[in-house]
């Protein structure tokens, strides 16, 4: 058959396969234990998926409205004003998506115009510059200060221009697990007052933040929820992340034009599990306690590796804990994780892939979202190194 001639050329020509993909078909491959891929190797509570089944069973299996199911959008501005105080809206600023992902990609789409500039905080998720540079964007860099990943906003302020069309902010912070403080977030208040600038949140680990501090959401400050995106996701906080479903919570104004994409995008999300989702909600002791289940993981994986060579500065927030190997090799971290993974049969994430330009700490993130027994198993192979 003939090819296609590749005249076209890529609109994303420096991406490819994402890092989560090849590590997690290494340890595929080399049968190791994959603590790379952020996600649990443990069942979804039983009731939720009683829930799904039911309302399948009850017929409800063709679209849902293109903003969701009504009885989601009102839990979701139920737990919402409970957990921050802020009311919004359910008819005209709430959104279900499928997976926070797709919320991210909506909402850049959406506001991002040619030429505009988003300032994004590196160590970055993978997926937020690609969008930026879809939509004609260009991502504008801040690197976070190690080891405990903080932002110095003074330097934000230099990269301030007119151009300014976003600023992205992750807390609970993936890869670092490091989580924004009030000061922070006033920071930002004081930084966005008086002019056009919007706040994209990534809040889908909100509810896993230890040591008895409070998520920080852009919805607890009046003036960041009026120019925000919150992105969240039922998926990180219910174990189910193969579901793909999430939601965007925005002031009607932006919820507008979020809608606008999102319609031709994905249009809408699976009906059962938005009404599964929505019963399931009614009982916020399954969200409420979840920061502390998590963090009995977190220390557990901690105690384990204490005895090894990794250092490790502990997890405040999400299902990942760094650990920094400068004490055992000089080897780059991507080149580590590999041979982690390939010798010692322990899969990671080497941390310099999520920065702009190559900024090599050699620290690597496992994730802890696991069993016991799985993370036991795990340190006892770190702990021989």
């Amino acid at each position: 058959m003939p090819k296609y001639p590749n005249t076209i050329g890529s609109k994303l020509p420096k991406v490819g396969t994402t890092i989560f993909t090849v590590m997690s078909q290494l340890a595929f491959e080399e049968q190791a234990i994959n603590l790379s891929q952020g996600y649990p190797d443990f069942p979804v509570h039983p009731k939720l998926l009683d829930l799904v089944e039911y309302f399948m069973r009850k017929g409800y299996n063709q679209y849902a409205p293109m903003a969701g199911v009504p009885s989601l959008r009102e839990q979701i501005v139920e737990k919402t004003h409970k957990l921050h105080g802020t009311q919004y809206d359910p008819d005209t600023e709430v959104t279900v998506t499928a997976g926070a992902t797709q919320a991210l990609f909506t909402a850049i789409t959406a506001i991002v115009k040619e030429g505009d500039e988003v300032i994004l905080f590196t160590p970055a998720y993978d997926s937020y510059a690609p969008v930026v540079e879809l939509n004609g964007g260009k991502p504008i860099y801040v690197q976070l200060k190690a080891p405990d990943y903080t932002i110095d906003w003074n330097e934000v302020k230099k990269v301030v221009t007119r151009r300014t069309r976003m600023i992205l902010i992750n807390s609970p912070h993936n890869p670092t697990g490091s989580v924004l403080r009030e000061e922070d977030l006033s920071q930002l208040e004081r930084l966005t007052n008086g002019n056009d600038i919007t706040v994209l949140s990534d809040e889908v680990y909100e509810h896993i933040v230890f040591d008895g501090a409070k998520h920080q959401s852009v919805a607890r400050f009046p003036k960041l929820a009026d120019r925000s995106f919150v992105v969240a996701s039922f998926g990180k906080t219910f174990h189910c992340t193969g579901w793909k479903m999430g939601y965007c919570l925005a002031p009607a104004n932006l919820m507008a034009e979020f809608r606008k994409v999102h319609q031709f995008n994905v249009f809408t999300c699976n009906t059962p599990m938005q009404l599964a989702l929505a019963e399931f909600l009614k009982d916020e002791s399954h969200y409420l306690e979840l920061a502390a289940n998590y963090q009995e993981k977190r220390n557990f994986f901690l105690d384990a590796v204490a005895p090894s060579r990794f250092k490790a500065l502990a997890s405040k927030g999400t299902y990942f804990q760094l650990l920094d190997y400068s004490a055992i090799s000089e080897e780059s971290d991507t080149d580590y994780a590999v041979r982690l993974t390939k010798e010692m049969k322990v899969a990671s994430i080497p941390v310099s892939v999520f920065y702009h330009s190559r900024v090599d700490h050699k620290v690597l993130r496992f994730c802890f979202a696991k069993q016991e027994e799985t993370l036991a198993q795990a340190a006892e192979i770190l702990n021989k190194i």
